[in-house]
């Protein structure tokens, strides 16, 4: 070999190393936070809505109030997630169809100009929090609310919170989200740091997260610095060290990441280690995305856990309803403790049992025997059941339409994806708890609210539906290369079930557990929380949120009353409790939302321009008319709690008790009821009424859009994915408008009435 072929090879080679070198050099500071930074909180645009405009809404709807009424009421959103959020951050990259990351002071912006609320809260995911994120969440709420000139009678009142996102592998280990609010801003009135759920969130959010490979912040390199932002995320979330878990919350540093292990956990930590009183709500509890099977509310009954302190709970979100009870099975466990998948009824398909059809077809087009396909899917129902929400896991090629309608309810109004009906709000009022005291049950007395759960930076979305993947959770990756690079295919793809262990599962949870391109279709804009105030201040909405004068919808301003007259002629509003002998007469009366105009008002776009309204609320606002919308009917639910362990729940919820069918009148419907059969069965009982307006237009109304056969069988399914293959489509079906009161819980066994709010 000569020496000049022996310079160019060493002059190539040295190149090559130099390359590789810097390629992993690259890699490593990339994949490493090291290129990216942490994201602020923005900077908050608009001032205080006017006077004027704020005073024209209470006008208006005192003008339609039964009379007399000396209240307001006014509506919120407490559930809204920022990019300070794992999942939100992740959607909002640009593969995933983002339009870019989602600070603070968005939503700040958007609830006050877009949304036109009177109250919200920021509820970012604890176990994505870090003591940066955590100053910058108070610090933007802080400027919000200093938007407002007369803190007395603001125009808006801004909450600190978060949520504490629990999730367990079993029913027994399970105890579901809760979002935590505080009523005061400053550093006294708040903790120092949030407080995580340890478990699966822990690891899937916080030590089992990763950020995205080097090589795709080449491959999207106009947008290069999101995703290097986005690795730096998660190195800053790693980079918190652990408290430690024999020091009491209060006498712990500010800079570590604590945990809570159940609901009483994070309740003693709150309230009995930092004197905090914040309120802890409750949401998405029948949701099956991750709720294990046959989990039910008894052990949030324990004293340990201290059910005494849920004020309230979130009835519908933009995840869906999880108001029904119905008596289906999703799973069966046999006297040894093996899960058996429960055979299809009339009305409810489990997944598992869809999963055998699936693997039977796929072993007869192969030409197997009838015999062989008919073992195999009997194999692949049980391994589904073993597995629980993490079934999908153990098929490859499965799409999420060939699932057609197993798992859902598709009677429920817009339901959760997989609705667990054991941990549904009706199932939950309708159950006691003996242990302690046989003759004094332990119950739970909530107070309903709607909220968005928007992680888009957008409070109060579901004022006009529109903008599918703006308002919603929808997303997905934009492209079918990216569908392959983000979603490869796990499991082979056959004729075949391939079981996986879900404690395995678990130890290394993240992200894509979840059935999300099927959930997609499930998402919705999210509903609104009202309460019944004597004024605007931060103390009179707190307040009321305390006594439980509140109610919610799902997601127009529809307005509700619903209180109960005493013989002796004294009235008590929705959310109180009742000592009494007699039912007494309830009084209901429902008026529809105001029907929408196109664009924003003028008093928007003078506060924030055109271009900022274009892009953080899609150039479209709360910008009534004023015409409203026709109620079209009232129904009554009635629910007598337990009186024994053995009382069956369905025996118990009683939906609807009473219809009660609208005549078309813009100024609302009001009847009056009595039940006779209070004083006769001598039991505690609860009611609340469900108003139910016209029609319109609604996101993913249809999740699961099937043909049927002639006996009307799902036999082809259509879903509206989050990704690219649903194209602009808005997924649009009419579906009705509803609203639901707190409950009014009549106590049986005093001779006259006493009220508490608690």
């Amino acid at each position: 070999m000569s020496s000049g072929l022996r310079k160019v090879i060493l002059s190539l080679s040295v190149v090559i190393i130099a390359l590789i070198g810097g390629w992993f050099t690259f890699s490593f500071l990339a994949e490493n936070g090291h290129l990216g930074s942490e994201r602020d909180r923005g900077i908050i645009q608009g001032a205080a809505i006017p006077d004027n405009i704020v005073l024209a809404r209470q006008t208006a709807e005192s003008s339609v109030a039964p009379t007399p009424y000396r209240k307001q009421i006014m509506f919120g959103d407490l559930h809204v997630h920022t990019t300070y959020s794992t999942d939100a951050f992740l959607w909002s990259l640009p593969l995933y169809q983002g339009k870019g990351l989602h600070p603070l002071a968005d939503a700040c912006d958007y609830a006050r100009y877009c949304s036109a609320l009177d109250f919200w809260a920021i509820t970012d995911h604890a176990e994505a929090s870090i003591p940066e994120r955590w100053e910058n969440a108070k610090q933007s709420i802080r400027e919000c609310q200093a938007k407002s000139n007369d803190q007395s009678n603001p125009d808006m009142v801004s909450m600190i919170g978060f949520e504490w996102t629990q999730v367990g592998i079993t029913p027994e280990t399970h105890y579901g989200h809760k979002n935590v609010i505080f009523k005061g801003l400053d550093d006294k009135d708040v903790p120092v740091r949030t407080i995580a759920a340890a478990g699966i969130t822990s690891l899937a959010l916080r030590n089992n997260a990763k950020g995205m490979p080097a090589i795709v912040s080449l491959m999207e390199f106009q947008d290069r610095q999101i995703y290097w932002d986005f690795n730096t995320f998660f190195n800053n979330i790693q980079d918190v060290p652990e408290c430690d878990t024999n020091t009491p919350s209060n006498e712990l540093p500010a800079n570590c990441y604590e945990t809570a292990v159940t609901p009483g956990d994070l309740i003693r930590k709150l309230r009995d280690e930092q004197n905090l009183d914040p309120l802890i709500i409750p949401h998405g509890t029948s949701w099956g995305l991750y709720t294990p099977h046959n989990t039910t509310w008894d052990k949030q009954l324990k004293p340990e856990n201290r059910p005494e302190e849920y004020s309230l709970i979130e009835i519908f979100s933009g995840h869906g309803n999880s108001e029904e009870y119905r008596d289906f099975e999703t799973l069966i466990i046999d006297d040894d403790g093996k899960a058996i998948c429960p055979p299809a009824t009339e009305d409810y398909t489990p997944s598992c049992v869809r999963m055998g059809e699936i693997v039977e077809e796929r072993c007869l087009a192969e030409g197997t025997s009838s015999e062989e396909c008919t073992l195999r899917a009997s194999e692949a129902r049980e391994i589904a059941a073993f597995m629980g929400p993490s079934y999908h896991l153990a098929i490859g090629g499965d799409s999420a339409a060939d699932w057609l309608l197993s798992g859902q309810c598709t009677d429920c109004y817009l339901p959760a994806f997989h609705h667990r009906p054991l941990t549904s709000v009706q199932a939950g009022l309708a159950l006691s708890r003996f242990d302690e005291d046989a003759d004094n049950p332990t119950r739970f007395n909530w107070g309903f609210i709607s909220s968005s759960d928007n992680h888009r930076a957008r409070p109060g979305t579901g004022y006009k539906e529109f903008g599918r993947r703006l308002n919603t959770e929808a997303a997905g990756p934009k492209s079918a290369e990216w569908l392959e690079r983000l979603q490869p295919e796990m499991t082979p793809v056959d004729a075949y079930v391939h079981p996986l262990d879900p404690n395995e599962l678990a130890k290394n949870a993240n992200l894509g557990l979840a059935e999300v391109e099927r959930q997609s279709s499930f998402w919705l804009t999210g509903g609104l929380a009202a309460v019944h105030t004597e004024g605007r201040s931060r103390e009179e909405v707190w307040d009321a949120m305390q006594r439980r004068e509140t109610y919610g919808t799902s997601g127009p301003r529809m307005l509700m009353w619903f209180d109960r007259v005493a013989e002796d002629g004294t009235e008590t509003p929705m959310g109180s409790s009742v000592s009494t002998t007699s039912s007494g007469t309830f009084k209901v009366k429902a008026v529809g939302s105001f029907k929408q105009k196109p664009g924003c008002p003028d008093h928007a776009i003078a506060a924030l321009g055109a271009e900022r309204l274009n892009d953080i609320c899609g150039g479209e606002c709360y910008n009534p008319s004023d015409e409203r919308n026709l109620i079209e009917r009232i129904e009554i639910v009635r629910i007598r709690p337990q009186t024994s362990p053995d009382e069956k729940l369905g025996d118990l919820i009683e939906d609807p008790f009473i219809v009660h069918n609208c005549p078309a009148d813009q100024n609302g419907c009001s009847f009056t009821f009595t039940d006779p059969d209070f004083k006769a069965g001598e039991r505690d009982t609860l009611y609340y009424a469900r108003a139910i307006q016209e029609p319109w237009p609604t996101i993913n109304a249809e999740p699961i859009k099937c043909e049927y056969d002639e006996e009307g069988n799902c036999v082809k399914a259509k879903v509206c994915t989050g990704d690219y293959r649903s194209g602009d489509d808005e997924c649009l079906t009419m579906k009705d408008v509803r609203a639901w009161s707190s409950p009014i819980y009549l106590n049986y066994g005093a001779s006259s009435s006493t009220v508490s709010s608690k």
